[in-house]
């Protein structure tokens, strides 16, 4: 990889469209910042996004991007990096889209661990559909759907990494830039699927989980004596529904990615057979 990216040259010229405040800003700046750090330019990275307010980030940051369908984000970035194993590929989403629809994708891309980097927008709602109870969302919160709340549990989806075997899972907060970006920094690094689950709070649908509320909350791992290779610990911090912590709970320093355990290590550069006119010319000018 390169070694002279900066955060700008991830910017692209489009303006973002994100209500004033949103979280989604901060967790995009991280995510361009990590990129920058860790050598990649945008030429060699893919951005992979879904529905819902974080489907448009790959509208918003210069690279490779595909903007996909509800809950398959994670199937893209998966046949992309199996078929360019030597470009980055980060896959951003939200507690809706990644963890409802896309909760049966999630699982099995955590367990296959393929080499790329997932990060959530969580703000706890679905802000794009006007603030309807999301999969993480509390079971007394109140919406126009649910005046009574879902009541039910929330889904903790850092327990759904660890239990299919996730080797690097870690919770950010989208308005503490430097500790974002090194967390998502971290996760770049990793060699295997990386999950960065990231506070991102909806300023516009959502008055319970706040940027106060989260400032106020949240317990950073850094400064809690916690050993991310240690699985057990990490557990417990997972289970615990009294802090919200940010950091790398988990990390597994010992784990093969997908590409490496299959030898899948060269580009595919083969236009399978059947495909459309032009189809060759195509993938010869993107290779």
């Amino acid at each position: 990889m390169s070694s002279n990216a900066r955060f700008i040259d991830f910017k692209s010229d489009k303006q973002p469209t994100w209500c004033p405040g949103c979280g989604d800003f901060g967790t995009m700046n991280g995510i361009m910042k990590g990129l920058a750090e860790t050598g990649n330019t945008p030429d060699e990275t893919f951005v992979v996004a879904g529905i819902g307010c974080s489907g448009k980030i790959g509208t918003y940051m210069r690279s490779y991007a595909l903007h996909g369908v509800h809950g398959r984000a994670l199937p893209v970035g998966t046949g992309v990096k199996i078929a360019r194993p030597d470009i980055e590929v980060v896959v951003a989403g939200g507690d809706g889209d990644g963890y409802s629809i896309g909760a049966g994708h999630f699982i099995h891309a955590v367990r296959r661990n393929i080499d790329l980097t997932y990060v959530v927008m969580d703000n706890r709602i679905y802000g794009l559909t006007k603030g309807q109870a999301s999969p993480t969302s509390r079971s007394d919160f109140e919406t126009s759907t649910t005046p009574d709340g879902p009541k039910q549990p929330p889904v903790n989806p850092l327990a759904l990494a660890l239990s299919a075997g996730g080797t690097f899972i870690a919770q950010s907060f989208s308005s503490n830039a430097k500790r974002h970006q090194e967390i998502v920094q971290k996760a770049i690094e990793h060699d295997g699927f990386s999950i960065v689950n990231t506070f991102s709070p909806c300023v516009t649908f959502n008055d319970v989980d706040t940027y106060d509320y989260f400032r106020d909350n949240i317990v950073d791992l850094d400064e809690a004596d916690h050993d991310p290779t240690d699985r057990e610990a990490a557990k417990d911090k997972i289970l615990d529904n009294d802090k919200e912590y940010i950091g790398v709970l988990w990390e597994d320093e010992d784990a093969t990615d997908y590409n490496t355990a299959h030898g899948v290590d060269e580009p595919m550069h083969e236009v399978p057979d059947g495909a459309p006119d032009g189809a060759t010319d195509l993938v010869r000018e993107f290779y």
